[in-house]
């Protein structure tokens, strides 16, 4: 079965993202000639699975320490390997493909936890990372062979396991005269700093903070549940950020640590987003500058991140956004404000779909890890040495 994939002029893979944003599964079907950083990449079709309210309740009470249990994590593991089959089969469908066409699929996995750094406190919290959602499941669900749990080989030879999109985005984005940042925002924000011509080693790549994480948690909270998300900035557009919060929370020591850096909802997750709600209510903020606030965090956040670790070392023309926060026009402006001397827009500008990319990536992950092609990497990373990443579960 591999030696057929292997030898075929282009596959068709499915790939699959479920972000730290917990607001659904991406997938893109994508095919893909050659491999490693020549690879040829051509999007065919993408479609996203939305969770429903319960279901992101449950997987935000699993990133919990406080909340979660083993039986909810073991259990939880096998019904996203359903959830993640299910939507694959629906999109597959929506494309006017069958799953015969598909070659293989990819998982990222729904990350529930990640340690990047190990705890000098306990000997047994190593670096680690755990997603969910089991690959034989998948598998078996699809009847397609399926790679997947990419985060650990990267961990394995010494690296934080993320941010791993840069690996994708120097092959999609990188430019000879042009130097380039794409930020995507989904939960997290994640930049990828490509020095114009420059060599896959000197990228520049880490997690910048929150990037929707804070914001629709603050959104589901304050409207009692009726929404999950600011559609196109709307909430925080009615609102006046407060200043003084925005520099309060910009104290925080994960933006002053230099790049490795990576991070994600044990750091910037609900119980940190509900003591801000809390005391910007206590100071008598409206709801409406409470989105403000968040949205304007974020976006500070990512600008200083520029000016502290990327733009004095490389200088950046355009800044390519992607991801659910490319869709938040006030976010969007807020950043622009804070780079004027970057053009800053969207990854669909150059043809490359911003809620697609990151599910694409993995399709091309999936795509070296068949032929044995490192797909980490480690100026990203700070692994030690590149790493083929993945793990294969067969259908039969």
């Amino acid at each position: 079965m591999l030696a057929e994939l292997i030898n075929k002029p282009s596959r068709l893979i499915a790939g699959l993202m479920s972000g730290t944003s917990l607001d659904g599964v991406d997938v893109a079907i994508v095919r893909i000639e050659g491999k490693g950083l020549e690879s040829k990449v051509e999007l065919v079709h993408y479609g996203s699975t939305v969770y429903d309210d319960a279901l992101r309740e449950r997987l935000k009470e699993l990133c919990s320490v406080e909340r979660s249990d083993v039986a909810q994590v073991c259990g939880m593991n096998f019904y996203m390997g359903h959830v993640l089959a299910d939507a694959t089969k629906r999109v597959v469908a929506q494309s006017g493909l069958g799953m015969d066409d598909i070659d293989l699929v990819s998982s990222h996995g729904q990350t529930i936890w990640h340690i990047p750094e190990n705890d000098p406190n306990d000997e047994i919290l190593i670096r680690s990372t755990l997603q969910i959602g089991d690959l034989s499941v998948i598998a078996k669900e699809t009847g397609k062979p399926v790679i997947g749990d990419y985060r650990t080989a990267d961990m394995a030879v010494g690296g934080q396991g993320a941010p791993l999109v840069p690996y994708s985005d120097y092959i999609l984005l990188r430019h000879e005269t042009k130097g380039r940042i794409a930020q995507n925002i989904g939960g997290i924000g994640n930049c990828t700093a490509i020095p114009a011509g420059g060599r896959p080693e000197q990228v520049i790549a880490f997690d910048t903070g929150p990037g929707n994480m804070l914001i629709d948690q603050a959104v589901y909270t304050l409207s009692n549940g009726a929404r999950s998300y600011d559609a196109g900035g709307e909430w925080a557009a009615e609102g006046t950020a407060d200043n003084g919060f925005i520099e309060q929370m910009m104290s925080h020591p994960y933006f002053k640590r230099p790049p490795v850096k990576t991070t994600g909802r044990e750091l910037f997750g609900k119980a940190y987003a509900l003591d801000w709600i809390g005391r910007m209510q206590s100071r008598g903020l409206s709801d409406a500058d409470i989105v403000a606030t968040f949205t304007a965090f974020t976006a500070r956040s990512i600008a200083q991140s520029y000016r502290d670790f990327v733009l004095p070392v490389m200088d950046a023309e355009e800044v390519f956004v992607s991801g659910g926060g490319a869709h938040n026009q006030t976010l969007l402006r807020m950043l622009g404000e804070l780079l004027r001397q970057q053009r800053v827009t969207t990854s669909d500008e150059l043809g490359i779909s911003g809620d697609a990319k990151e599910a694409v990536a993995f399709a091309i992950f999936a795509n070296n890890t068949l032929f044995g092609i490192p797909n980490n990497l480690p100026s990203a990373t700070g692994a030690e040495r590149p790493a083929v990443m993945g793990k294969l579960a067969f259908p039969f």
